[in-house]
């Protein structure tokens, strides 16, 4: 499954997101990776969620992400959910066109893996196709 909270930049969205992650680490049986573009929510996250600072990684491309989000999903069998930040810079989508293309492979990754993502994107409801409106949980 894949949900998104959707807004302009400095709208709140990180918070909305780390309220998330942290209410599912006291509720889930499986492991909780949040991806981000750098390490500085640290402390702000439950100690049983493992913080991937993707700047760290030489990913330059859209495809380079998902690939990297496959080699996540892949070496841990007991992934149950994955919390996107700054999705469009860590994605490398330059364009807003591009996001739902990636989405997309997410959501076969989710639905063939079972694991759950929730994505903070810098985008608009109205800059949402209809296909990524029906993902929104919180739009600020």
């Amino acid at each position: 499954m894949i949900q998104l909270i959707v807004g302009e930049k400095g709208k709140g969205k990180t918070k909305h997101l780390l309220e998330k992650v942290n209410a599912s680490a006291k509720t889930s049986n499986g492991n909780i990776v949040y991806l981000d573009k750098n390490s500085k929510h640290m402390y702000e996250l439950n100690n049983k969620i493992r913080l991937i600072n993707a700047s760290e990684f030489p990913i330059s491309s859209e495809g380079e992400f998902v690939g990297f989000v496959c080699g996540i999903v892949s070496q841990d069998h007991d992934l149950e959910q994955v919390f996107l930040d700054s999705f469009m810079d860590v994605a490398y989508i330059k364009e807003h066109s591009g996001v739902e293309a990636v989405i997309k492979k997410l959501d076969k990754i989710s639905e063939q893996f079972k694991v759950d993502f929730v994505i903070s994107v810098s985008l608009s409801t109205s800059e949402l196709t209809d296909y990524l409106q029906s993902k929104v949980i919180v739009s600020l």
